[in-house]
């Protein structure tokens, strides 16, 4: 079969990306409140954030989130699909998984105090 390439390769791909964030939602609890919590504080960034280089960081921590828990999403859907018993590996990966999560929300919260309160 032949490679694909341009506009033709791109389309599918974008194809792709959209079917994944669709999954996530319908899938992933914690993606779904992530995903809302953006919605409303994303308004909240562009009214608070003095210029745009302040708004670009409010809203870069809450996308930071996003994707680490896409790729949290990502492990433990493969993970569970290799095997759904216990195992010390697996239970290390989803826990690296989930410690990126944590290490994201810590950097959002962070970087929105150090904006907002750090003057």
């Amino acid at each position: 079969m032949q490679k694909q390439t341009g506009l033709l390769r791109l389309i599918k791909a974008f194809g792709y990306s959209l079917a994944g964030l669709k999954a996530a939602f319908i899938h992933e609890a914690a993606f779904r409140q992530e995903v809302i919590l953006s919605l409303l504080l994303i308004p909240l960034a562009l009214f608070l954030g003095a210029n745009g280089i302040e708004r670009a960081l409010l809203i870069s921590g809450l996308f930071v989130v996003l994707i680490a828990e896409l790729f949290n999403s990502a492990i433990e859907a493969v993970a569970d699909r290799i095997s759904e018993e216990k195992h010390p590996l697996i239970k290390r990966a989803k826990d690296i998984g989930s410690a990126a999560v944590l290490v994201a929300l810590c950097y959002a919260v962070l970087v929105w105090l150090l904006v907002l309160w750090g003057g």
